[in-house]
């Protein structure tokens, strides 16, 4: 263990005492504020300690504090804390050599160990409990909408026609599963947090934003190879930043879900593929 290392580790003190400061005044109520306000003194108060043993001022990273406090207003401070947590594991490791030769980082790792206690009240995030929801709306689009534009792109020419029949089938499906979500959350009655006004609200806009993006580059290109590519491009894109967020927040493993997901629309979008070139082919549609 060296200087360079205890230097890192000051910083990280003095940053998260930023982050931690800046998400107390995003905190929706006053324990979790008082909360996140306390873990924000300790961890000032870490850094001093570590200033002692290498005698330096350090400054925080302004960008890593920016990046927290801003993915918390967008996806929740449950979504940030985690994130937060899963860079702590060097940390410890940091803290079981260094207490040998130096006592006072026990004490350190101690609060530390506390302050993971103390978080465990805050990381209930009521948005989690709409995830069935989300992936109610998000999925069924995906799949529908990529092998219904894929089907189409073999099937029809002109992508003006691809991407309005897209959009109006979109829109009237997103409808069609906002009241298929509030039926389901209604006759769920073994998840009592759960508002059926607001899972319906969930799955229709999850529907609703991902047919909006990929019925997008039908409009923006006009070569229906391209306008394809780049919506199954869109596709895997959207997959992967759902579950990104969902492994942080429910640490659960980002690589299983993201190929699950993925094999399913693109597993969709093969057969649609199969079925628009017979289509074409056999009926002799050119639109």
């Amino acid at each position: 263990m060296n200087t360079t290392d205890y230097l890192r580790q000051q910083q990280a003190e003095i940053t998260e005492h930023h982050v931690y400061l800046g998400l107390s005044k995003l905190a929706d109520n006053d324990h979790n504020r008082v909360t996140l306000k306390k873990i924000a003194d300790d961890e000032l108060k870490h850094y001093h300690i570590w200033k002692k043993i290498t005698g330096k001022d350090v400054e925080p990273n302004k960008s890593k504090v920016r990046r927290y406090i801003s993915l918390a207003r967008i996806f929740g401070l449950n979504f940030s804390l985690k994130l937060m947590e899963s860079g702590e594991v060097n940390a410890q490791a940091l803290y079981e050599e260094a207490k040998i030769l130096l006592p006072e980082v026990g004490n350190i790792q101690s609060e530390e160990e506390q302050h993971e206690l103390e978080l465990i009240g805050i990381l209930k995030d009521n948005r989690l409990s709409y995830v069935g929801a989300i992936v109610l709306g998000l999925n069924d689009a995906l799949v529908e909408l990529t092998g219904t534009l894929t089907g189409l792109t073999f099937a029809f020419g002109n992508n003006q026609v691809i991407g309005i029949t897209g959009l109006i089938m979109g829109i009237a499906a997103a409808l069609s599963m906002a009241s298929s979500g509030y039926l389901a959350s209604q006759e769920d009655e073994e998840v009592k947090d759960i508002n059926p006004i607001i899972a319906a609200v969930y799955t229709g806009l999850a529907y609703l934003i991902t047919v909006f993006l990929l019925v997008a580059p039908y409009f923006i290109f006009s070569n229906g190879m391209v306008a394809l590519g780049v919506m199954l491009v869109i596709t895997l894109l959207i997959i992967g930043g759902y579950n990104y967020y969902i492994s942080v927040a429910k640490e659960v493993s980002f690589k299983k879900r993201f190929l699950s997901m993925a094999s399913i629309s693109i597993g969709v979008a093969a057969i649609s593929f199969v079925i628009g070139f017979v289509v074409k082919k056999y009926f002799g549609f050119d639109l």
